[in-house]
Protein backbone atom coordinates (compact mmCIF):
# COMPACT_ATOMS: atom_id res chain seq x y z
CA UNK A 1 0.00 0.00 0.00
CA UNK A 2 1.60 3.45 -0.86
CA UNK A 3 2.44 5.66 2.30
CA UNK A 4 -0.34 8.50 2.74
CA UNK A 5 1.93 11.80 2.29
CA UNK A 6 1.07 14.58 5.38
CA UNK A 7 0.96 18.11 2.90
CA UNK A 8 0.47 21.17 4.76
CA UNK A 9 -2.45 22.39 4.60
CA UNK A 10 -3.70 26.46 4.11
CA UNK A 11 -4.10 27.16 7.43
CA UNK A 12 -1.14 25.64 8.87
CA UNK A 13 0.98 27.49 6.55
CA UNK A 14 -0.94 30.83 7.44
CA UNK A 15 0.26 30.13 11.12
CA UNK A 16 3.93 29.12 10.00
CA UNK A 17 3.65 32.35 8.21
CA UNK A 18 1.97 34.13 11.59
CA UNK A 19 4.60 32.38 14.08
CA UNK A 20 7.38 33.65 11.69
CA UNK A 21 6.15 37.08 11.86
CA UNK A 22 5.94 36.74 15.16
CA UNK A 23 9.92 36.33 15.37
CA UNK A 24 10.26 39.17 13.24
CA UNK A 25 8.78 41.93 15.28
CA UNK A 26 10.55 40.59 18.29
CA UNK A 27 13.66 41.23 16.38
CA UNK A 28 13.08 44.60 15.60
CA UNK A 29 11.98 45.61 18.90
CA UNK A 30 15.13 43.84 20.20
CA UNK A 31 16.90 45.84 17.92
CA UNK A 32 15.14 49.15 18.74
CA UNK A 33 13.07 48.97 16.27
CA UNK A 34 9.48 49.30 18.40
CA UNK A 35 8.42 51.21 15.14
CA UNK A 36 9.49 50.64 11.89
CA UNK A 37 8.60 50.60 7.89
CA UNK A 38 7.91 47.62 5.40
CA UNK A 39 11.60 48.38 4.38
CA UNK A 40 13.53 47.59 8.08
CA UNK A 41 10.72 44.74 7.96
CA UNK A 42 12.23 43.47 4.47
CA UNK A 43 16.02 43.79 5.60
CA UNK A 44 15.06 41.75 9.31
CA UNK A 45 12.92 39.06 7.48
CA UNK A 46 16.08 37.32 6.12
CA UNK A 47 17.72 36.51 9.68
CA UNK A 48 14.20 34.26 11.17
CA UNK A 49 13.66 32.76 7.70
CA UNK A 50 10.77 34.49 6.32
CA UNK A 51 10.89 34.72 2.58
CA UNK A 52 10.45 38.57 1.14
CA UNK A 53 7.48 36.92 -0.90
CA UNK A 54 5.71 36.03 2.11
CA UNK A 55 6.49 39.32 4.36
CA UNK A 56 2.94 41.61 3.25
CA UNK A 57 1.39 38.64 3.90
CA UNK A 58 2.57 37.84 7.57
CA UNK A 59 2.66 41.74 8.49
CA UNK A 60 -1.31 41.83 7.04
CA UNK A 61 -2.16 38.75 9.62
CA UNK A 62 -0.20 40.39 12.43
CA UNK A 63 -2.30 43.34 11.90
CA UNK A 64 -5.87 41.75 11.82
CA UNK A 65 -4.70 39.52 15.20
CA UNK A 66 -3.54 42.99 16.81
CA UNK A 67 -0.16 42.08 17.03
CA UNK A 68 0.67 45.62 14.61
CA UNK A 69 -0.72 49.03 14.78
CA UNK A 70 -1.12 50.59 11.44
CA UNK A 71 0.23 54.29 11.77
CA UNK A 72 0.65 55.19 8.26
CA UNK A 73 1.23 53.73 4.92
CA UNK A 74 4.14 51.37 5.33
CA UNK A 75 5.02 52.69 8.79
CA UNK A 76 3.58 50.19 12.06
CA UNK A 77 4.05 49.96 15.52
CA UNK A 78 4.41 46.99 18.01
CA UNK A 79 1.15 46.33 19.88
CA UNK A 80 1.26 46.50 23.28
CA UNK A 81 -0.28 43.16 23.66
CA UNK A 82 2.78 41.36 22.19
CA UNK A 83 4.76 39.76 25.31
CA UNK A 84 7.73 40.90 26.16
CA UNK A 85 8.31 43.96 24.01
CA UNK A 86 7.89 47.23 25.37
CA UNK A 87 5.73 49.40 23.77
CA UNK A 88 6.02 52.88 21.88
CA UNK A 89 5.40 55.84 24.37
CA UNK A 90 2.60 57.80 22.86
CA UNK A 91 5.07 61.20 22.34
CA UNK A 92 7.45 58.44 20.47
CA UNK A 93 4.31 57.44 18.16
CA UNK A 94 3.38 60.60 17.18
CA UNK A 95 6.74 61.80 16.01
CA UNK A 96 6.56 58.88 13.87
CA UNK A 97 2.86 60.04 12.27
CA UNK A 98 4.13 63.57 10.90
CA UNK A 99 7.54 65.13 10.35
CA UNK A 100 8.45 67.44 11.57
CA UNK A 101 6.31 67.74 15.09
CA UNK A 102 6.76 68.75 18.16
CA UNK A 103 4.69 67.89 21.19
CA UNK A 104 2.63 70.93 22.35
CA UNK A 105 -0.52 72.43 23.61
CA UNK A 106 -2.25 70.50 26.30
CA UNK A 107 0.17 67.73 26.55
CA UNK A 108 2.95 70.15 26.16
CA UNK A 109 1.63 71.93 29.47
CA UNK A 110 0.63 68.38 30.94
CA UNK A 111 4.70 67.42 30.68
CA UNK A 112 6.11 70.24 31.94
CA UNK A 113 3.93 70.23 35.07
CA UNK A 114 1.89 73.60 34.28
CA UNK A 115 -1.62 71.75 34.80
CA UNK A 116 -3.02 69.01 36.99
CA UNK A 117 -5.05 67.76 34.25
CA UNK A 118 -4.43 64.97 31.71
CA UNK A 119 -5.55 65.30 28.17
CA UNK A 120 -7.33 63.21 26.82
CA UNK A 121 -5.42 63.79 23.13
CA UNK A 122 -1.96 64.03 22.26
CA UNK A 123 -1.62 67.48 20.65
CA UNK A 124 1.24 67.93 17.76
CA UNK A 125 2.10 71.02 16.33
CA UNK A 126 3.51 70.47 12.32
CA UNK A 127 4.51 72.27 9.32
CA UNK A 128 3.49 69.07 7.46
CA UNK A 129 0.65 69.72 5.56
CA UNK A 130 -0.16 65.74 4.13
CA UNK A 131 -1.08 64.65 8.01
CA UNK A 132 -3.06 61.23 8.61
CA UNK A 133 -6.54 61.49 8.23
CA UNK A 134 -9.36 59.43 8.87
CA UNK A 135 -11.80 57.86 6.03
CA UNK A 136 -15.05 59.68 6.17
CA UNK A 137 -17.23 57.05 7.84
CA UNK A 138 -14.55 56.22 10.63
CA UNK A 139 -14.28 60.03 11.22
CA UNK A 140 -17.62 60.57 12.79
CA UNK A 141 -16.56 57.85 15.39
CA UNK A 142 -13.13 59.26 16.24
CA UNK A 143 -14.14 63.12 16.80
CA UNK A 144 -11.60 65.38 15.48
CA UNK A 145 -8.48 63.66 15.63
CA UNK A 146 -6.43 60.12 14.73
CA UNK A 147 -6.76 57.57 16.34
CA UNK A 148 -3.97 55.12 17.41
CA UNK A 149 -4.37 52.19 19.52
CA UNK A 150 -6.83 53.83 21.10
CA UNK A 151 -4.98 57.24 21.58
CA UNK A 152 -6.32 60.52 19.78
CA UNK A 153 -3.84 62.76 17.93
CA UNK A 154 -4.55 65.98 17.75
CA UNK A 155 -2.36 67.89 15.27
CA UNK A 156 -2.25 71.26 15.25
CA UNK A 157 -0.84 72.86 11.57
CA UNK A 158 1.23 75.91 11.40
CA UNK A 159 3.23 77.81 8.77
CA UNK A 160 7.29 77.29 8.85
CA UNK A 161 8.07 80.43 10.23
CA UNK A 162 5.84 79.68 13.40
CA UNK A 163 7.78 76.96 13.83
CA UNK A 164 10.47 77.37 16.90
CA UNK A 165 10.02 77.05 20.65
CA UNK A 166 10.89 73.93 20.94
CA UNK A 167 13.69 71.01 23.17
CA UNK A 168 14.13 67.42 22.86
CA UNK A 169 13.80 65.50 25.58
CA UNK A 170 14.58 61.90 26.35
CA UNK A 171 11.82 59.15 26.57
CA UNK A 172 12.87 55.98 27.18
CA UNK A 173 15.99 55.31 24.52
CA UNK A 174 13.89 58.03 21.94
CA UNK A 175 14.49 61.31 21.08
CA UNK A 176 10.89 63.70 21.51
CA UNK A 177 10.61 66.91 19.88
CA UNK A 178 8.66 69.16 22.24
CA UNK A 179 7.54 72.59 22.49
CA UNK A 180 9.57 74.45 25.98
CA UNK A 181 7.28 76.25 28.44
CA UNK A 182 7.32 79.51 27.16
CA UNK A 183 6.27 78.82 23.15
CA UNK A 184 3.65 76.04 25.07
CA UNK A 185 2.42 79.19 27.44
CA UNK A 186 1.99 81.58 24.16
CA UNK A 187 0.30 78.77 22.17
CA UNK A 188 -2.60 78.62 24.84
CA UNK A 189 -2.73 82.40 24.63
CA UNK A 190 -3.39 81.67 20.77
CA UNK A 191 -5.78 78.34 20.76
CA UNK A 192 -6.72 77.88 24.41
CA UNK A 193 -9.28 75.48 23.25
CA UNK A 194 -6.43 73.55 22.81
CA UNK A 195 -4.93 73.92 26.32
CA UNK A 196 -8.02 72.93 27.97
CA UNK A 197 -9.42 76.41 28.21
CA UNK A 198 -8.65 79.86 29.07
CA UNK A 199 -8.36 79.65 32.64
CA UNK A 200 -6.12 76.79 32.84
CA UNK A 201 -4.03 78.84 30.35
CA UNK A 202 -4.02 81.61 33.37
CA UNK A 203 -3.04 79.06 35.77
CA UNK A 204 -0.29 77.69 33.81
CA UNK A 205 1.52 81.14 33.70
CA UNK A 206 0.88 81.21 37.34
CA UNK A 207 2.51 78.00 37.83
CA UNK A 208 5.80 78.73 35.36
CA UNK A 209 6.07 82.86 37.50
CA UNK A 210 9.03 82.24 39.27
CA UNK A 211 10.32 80.34 36.64
CA UNK A 212 9.35 82.19 33.68
CA UNK A 213 11.85 83.11 31.27
CA UNK A 214 11.18 86.60 30.86
CA UNK A 215 13.32 87.39 27.65
CA UNK A 216 12.74 84.46 25.82
CA UNK A 217 8.81 84.86 25.92
CA UNK A 218 8.88 88.61 24.78
CA UNK A 219 10.87 87.44 22.08
CA UNK A 220 8.73 84.60 20.88
CA UNK A 221 5.60 86.73 21.23
CA UNK A 222 7.35 89.07 18.87
CA UNK A 223 7.76 86.38 16.34
CA UNK A 224 4.07 85.73 16.31
CA UNK A 225 1.07 87.62 15.90
CA UNK A 226 0.50 91.19 17.50
CA UNK A 227 -2.58 89.82 19.35
CA UNK A 228 -0.59 87.11 21.04
CA UNK A 229 2.19 89.52 21.75
CA UNK A 230 -0.50 91.83 23.51
CA UNK A 231 -2.46 88.86 25.31
CA UNK A 232 0.86 88.46 26.76
CA UNK A 233 1.73 91.78 27.65
CA UNK A 234 -1.87 92.20 30.08
CA UNK A 235 -1.18 88.71 31.28
CA UNK A 236 2.20 89.83 32.77
CA UNK A 237 1.41 93.54 33.76
CA UNK A 238 -1.44 91.59 36.12
CA UNK A 239 1.36 89.41 37.25
CA UNK A 240 3.31 92.52 38.33
CA UNK A 241 6.10 91.71 36.51
CA UNK A 242 9.00 94.42 35.43
CA UNK A 243 7.48 96.69 33.02
CA UNK A 244 10.75 97.54 31.52
CA UNK A 245 10.23 94.28 30.20
CA UNK A 246 6.92 94.65 28.86
CA UNK A 247 8.40 97.31 26.88
CA UNK A 248 8.87 95.70 23.23
CA UNK A 249 5.19 94.47 23.66
CA UNK A 250 3.69 98.20 24.02
CA UNK A 251 5.45 98.96 21.34
CA UNK A 252 4.01 96.59 18.77
CA UNK A 253 1.76 98.25 16.59
CA UNK A 254 -1.87 96.94 16.29
CA UNK A 255 -5.08 97.58 14.39
CA UNK A 256 -8.21 97.72 16.78
CA UNK A 257 -9.14 95.67 19.99
CA UNK A 258 -8.80 92.22 20.45
CA UNK A 259 -10.61 89.69 22.71
CA UNK A 260 -8.32 88.77 25.81
CA UNK A 261 -9.60 84.83 25.64
CA UNK A 262 -9.84 84.42 21.80
CA UNK A 263 -12.65 81.83 22.29
CA UNK A 264 -14.85 83.99 24.29
CA UNK A 265 -17.33 86.17 23.53
CA UNK A 266 -17.31 89.99 22.77
CA UNK A 267 -18.10 91.72 25.40
CA UNK A 268 -16.10 93.10 28.58
CA UNK A 269 -14.39 96.49 29.35
CA UNK A 270 -11.66 97.89 27.24
CA UNK A 271 -7.66 98.17 28.07
CA UNK A 272 -6.70 101.02 25.74
CA UNK A 273 -2.81 100.22 27.19
CA UNK A 274 -3.01 97.16 25.65
CA UNK A 275 -5.79 96.83 23.14
CA UNK A 276 -7.69 94.25 24.74
CA UNK A 277 -11.21 93.43 25.45
CA UNK A 278 -11.19 91.91 29.18
CA UNK A 279 -13.62 89.13 27.89
CA UNK A 280 -13.52 86.97 30.81
CA UNK A 281 -16.40 86.10 32.95
CA UNK A 282 -15.44 88.31 35.75
CA UNK A 283 -14.98 90.93 33.96
CA UNK A 284 -18.11 91.26 32.35
CA UNK A 285 -21.27 92.54 33.25
CA UNK A 286 -24.89 90.93 32.34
Amino acid sequence: MAKIGHYPTENSQKLKRTDLGVELIRLLSSEGHAIFSIEQAREFSPRIGLKESYLRESLYHLRRNGWLLPLRRGLYAISPTVPGVTPSHEFVIAMALVEPAAISHWSALHHHGLTEQTPRKVFVTTTQTAIPRLRERQAGRAGNGYPVAGVIYQFIQVKPARFFGTQKIWIGEARVSITDPERTLLDGLSMPQYCGDFAEVLHAFEVRGPHLNLERIVGYASRLDEATAKRLGWVLENQEVDPTALRPLLQLPIKGYRTLDPTGPRKGPYNRRWMIQENLPGKIKA
